[in-house]
């Protein structure tokens, strides 16, 4: 009943921005969207006749308020050395400037990006230069991205930058395959590539979160914690969209982070509490090897 009268009250202060789009609302542990039953009042307008755009906020999703996304998102950065942590940021440096073709951010958006990144993780400003002249000098190596089935069927996009792509895949086969997992083909079917606004989510409510989402021009929105447990917000769009979202997230007064391009799962996998253990472990080690950028996951959250 309450969630009702909250959505009636939303809904009549926004009629306007909500004319062409549906609204569904992940209420569950699953994250299984579910419509809210109006009593009639916009029943028939937005379920029969205009179910153009489906607009999520998740926050199940919220580290620290389930079990997958407290280990993801806490116990790992809190475990693992602060130095691998800036030398991975290092290696995304140098990809960047690859990519981008110049060691200037301002001329080299995808920099700017990382660089946001690893101030967002207080790397030294002496670091981050360090790293900017090295990439510039460097041998840059190539990128790669390795599909892979883990622990419960659920999908891994291992992201790899080497020297020497034989060694790497053979130091990744062998840690997949010591903990029961593999690689395999069409585990990218399971992720979308999204743009991804962070922005603070201190004193902002789910309902102002769904607001900030429509009113920015974003597909979706999740409330999450940080590594250091302080409330943020994602706002997914699609990556030519990115740009126009942040900017229009702060002409509404809202502080953002960072912005990145990520894999987004659309198949997520939910896993009995072993088969979780057992993934964390997987990709614990995975980010321990020194050629790997980031592991992409497709686990679902847990209540």
């Amino acid at each position: 009943m309450a969630g009702a009268v909250a959505l009636r009250g939303f809904l009549t202060r926004h009629s306007r921005l909500l004319d062409c789009m549906t609204i569904t609302t992940c209420m569950s542990a699953r994250i299984r969207p579910v419509q809210t039953d109006c009593t009639g009042l916009c029943h028939d307008f937005f379920w029969k006749t205009v179910p153009v755009r489906t607009l999520h906020l998740c926050p199940n999703f919220c580290a620290g308020h389930n079990k997958w996304s407290k280990v993801k998102h806490i116990k790992g950065p809190k475990d693992a050395a602060r130095s691998r942590m800036f030398m991975k940021l290092a290696m995304m440096i140098r990809i960047a400037v690859k990519e981008g073709g110049s060691s200037n951010p301002e001329f080299n958006i995808a920099l700017a990006n990382v660089v946001e990144q690893c101030r967002g993780k207080n790397m030294p400003k002496a670091s981050i230069e360090a790293a900017i002249k090295g990439a510039e000098k460097s041998k840059a190596g190539t990128q790669h991205t390795y599909e892979a089935r883990g622990p419960g069927g659920c999908m891994l996009l291992i992201d790899i930058l080497t020297d020497n792509n034989t060694r790497s895949l053979q130091e990744v086969r062998h840690l997949l395959n010591k903990h029961g997992a593999a690689l395999c083909e069409g585990a990218r079917h399971s992720f979308m590539r999204k743009g991804v606004v962070v922005a603070l989510g201190e004193g902002v409510s789910s309902e102002r979160a769904l607001e900030l989402a429509i009113e920015a021009g974003a597909e979706d929105v999740q409330e999450m914690d940080d590594e250091d447990e302080k409330p943020i917000l994602r706002f997914l769009c699609g990556m030519s969209e990115q740009k126009k979202v942040r900017m229009s997230l702060e002409e509404l007064g809202v502080r953002t982070v960072s912005a990145s391009l990520e894999f987004v799962p659309t198949a997520p996998t939910q896993l009995p509490q072993d088969q979780l253990e057992a993934a964390f472990s997987l990709i614990e080690a995975l980010n321990d090897y020194t050629d790997v950028l980031r592991v992409w996951d497709n686990i679902q959250s847990q209540s």
